[in-house]
């Protein structure tokens, strides 16, 4: 495999496999071989892994993996670097180091490209470093690059006690951004307010366009981070201020939606989208370093962090996505591989 081990290598490891597309049920714990790896990769060691809604969809069979990527599920690792390719220059066996990756983070052990990984921050466990990579490599690139998030500003944050809620609640914050979040219960927004949001509406009671209208005496959202779609669409270009940009980084209600484009039009918005599994490895190697740079002097100083709302042994893998469908959590749901 053209790898530099720090100790010899098991020939075999354990996984979460996806028996048949279903429920949380069809994961299975599985021996596979051990990856190979690629001359410009890292092999891990994983300590922990997060979990996604992208992983959810993927076991339902929704979201297949994308061409040549494993079929084990899992996004995002942290651990010890096991082994380097021959060509690796940036980390040495024995590393800390926290990684996006397309696919197989629910196992004992899975390769990155060096390029994608970044070394744990001094300040964070194992656990909080696995919760790091999908929420904040989502973040960051589309509040600051797509949306032009500027301090001053108001954002409109869906979903604000999920991974990437709480993870875009922070970093708007840190931008001098003001920040209106949804949630869907007085306990979640009571969390968002915790956070940094000024306003938090339980859009279960509250109609969020109103609300942001009023927290904004009428003028409405610089920005709007959607993960929701489906009908929001047309709410959020109602809550959006003129000259808006509304991302849209997810959609679980759904593709599909009726938009209301003389609203679009009037109010001169900006309706972009992007995701982040299927982008080239420039990509994200770009991001990763944008938020090295960037993000790593807030973790220094404590005012970003991940929120972790939970930990499961990767054999339960089962009760972690049941956790994330109950829409209870707040913040990240993690595997532990290893103590």
């Amino acid at each position: 495999m053209g790898q530099m081990p720090v100790s010899s290598l098991p020939d075999a490891m354990t996984a979460i496999a996806i028996s048949a597309p279903g429920g949380p049920e069809v994961l299975v714990a599985e021996r596979r071989p051990l990856p190979a790896l690629a001359a410009d990769e890292i092999l891990i060691r994983v300590g922990a892994a997060g979990v996604n809604r992208a992983d959810l969809m993927q076991r339902a069979g929704r979201y297949p993996p994308p061409a040549g990527v494993t079929d084990i599920p899992g996004l995002e690792v942290a651990g010890e670097v096991a082994a380097v390719g021959e060509d690796v220059t940036r980390f040495s066996p024995g590393a800390r180091v926290m990684a996006l990756v397309s696919g197989g983070g629910y196992a004992e052990y899975c390769p990155a490209h060096e390029t994608i990984a970044l070394p744990v921050p001094d300040r964070f466990s194992i656990v909080e470093a696995a919760a790091i990579p999908e929420a904040f490599f989502t973040v960051w690139p589309n509040l600051v690059d797509r949306g032009r998030l500027a301090a001053g500003e108001t954002v409109l944050i869906h979903g604000g006690t999920s991974g990437i809620g709480t993870t875009a609640i922070q970093l708007a914050c840190a931008l001098g951004a003001r920040v209106v979040a949804t949630a869907g219960s007085d306990d979640k927004c009571a969390a968002c307010l915790k956070l940094g949001a000024e306003v938090a509406i339980n859009y279960r009671n509250e109609d969020f366009v109103r609300g942001v209208l009023t927290a904004t005496d009428g003028r409405g959202a610089d920005v709007v981070l959607d993960i929701v779609g489906g009908d929001y669409v047309v709410r959020n270009y109602a809550a959006a201020a003129e000259e808006g940009r509304i991302i849209q980084v997810a959609i679980q209600r759904g593709g599909r939606a009726e938009a209301n484009l003389m609203l679009l039009m009037a109010k001169r918005l900006t309706h972009t989208g992007s995701t982040l599994r299927p982008r080239p490895v420039a990509f994200k190697a770009a991001v990763a370093a944008a938020v090295r740079a960037n993000v790593f002097p807030m973790f220094a100083a404590g005012t970003v962090a991940p929120v972790i709302d939970s930990t499961f042994p990767l054999a339960d893998a089962a009760s972690a996505h049941r956790r994330m469908e109950s829409s209870q959590h707040i913040g990240k749901i993690v595997l532990t591989v290893r103590d």
